[in-house]
This record gives structure tokens, sequence and C-alpha cells, in this order.
């Protein structure tokens, strides 16, 4: 079954991991400080399944986080696969990733086109020339960065 994907900073090992066994696990688990309680109950649910993780804008370089969130993972099937999204490559480097993926900037007109399209709802891009001049000047000072739209 598909579930949520996990946006927290690795820095609180605890509230990532009981964010990641919501998610996954059937019923709610009640919060719970005990990290190892936490690391045991999520490799329980985790153990001899595949699963794909995705970690979103993870900013947290500190290796010893990382080695702890990640420990239950090991219990997943082969072929489990984890995915983080970073703006630091120093991230990819601690975590030791498998491969890395540089994702270019925008451009432009893909700016313009993401702007319109979350702000006025617009799926055909057809909108008033007043709007149209402001919105491409908007687009232009993200620079490319679609997390600045």
């Amino acid at each position: 079954s598909k579930r949520g994907v996990v946006s927290l900073r690795i820095s609180d090992v605890s509230r990532v991991s009981q964010s990641i066994l919501n998610s996954i696990a059937n019923d709610h688990c009640p919060n719970d400080d005990d990290l190892n309680l936490l690391q045991e109950k999520l490799k329980k649910q985790l153990s001899g399944k595949k699963f794909l993780l995705v970690l979103d804008d993870v900013w947290n370089e500190n290796y010893n986080s990382w080695r702890t969130l990640s420990c239950p993972f090991g219990a997943g099937a082969s072929g489990s696969k984890i995915v983080v999204t970073h703006r630091n490559q120093d991230v990819a480097e601690t975590m030791r990733a498998v491969s890395s993926k540089t994702l270019k900037e925008l451009s432009d007109d893909d700016c313009l086109r993401v702007l319109i399209q979350h702000s006025l709802g617009a799926r055909d891009f057809n909108i008033p020339q007043s709007l149209k001049e402001v919105a491409e000047k908007i687009a232009k000072k993200c620079k490319g960065l679609p997390l600045a739209l």
C-alpha cells in the first residue's frame, strides 16, 4: 500500500522515526519518546517488506543522526529504495548515496508555468497580458528555483 512522504528535519531522529512508523503502520502508533523502542517497532514493520521511502528536503549532514535513523531500514526486503531530496551535496555524501542526480534550474518559461498554475490554477496559461507581465518578472526573479515560487 502507498504511504505519504515524510518531510522532517533528520536532526530530530525520534520525530522522523515516529512519522515514518505512523505512515506505514496499519494502526496509529502512540507517540513514543524512547528512540530504541521506536527503532524496534519500525524495524518490525519493515522486516522482509520491500519499501520506497522518500525523505524530502533533508538538510542535516550529521552522519550519526543518519546512521541512527537508517538502522531499521536494513530489515527491509532486497530492492527497497530510499530517495532523498536535498539542497546540499554534503547530505548525499553523509548518507553514502549509491547514486545522486543533480537537477538543473528551471527555465524562465517553466518558472512562469509553475507560478501561473499554482497561483491562478490555470492550466492553459491564457491569462491577461497585464498579469502575464508581472508574472514574468516574478518568474525571472526566482532564477530557476521552484522553491522560490
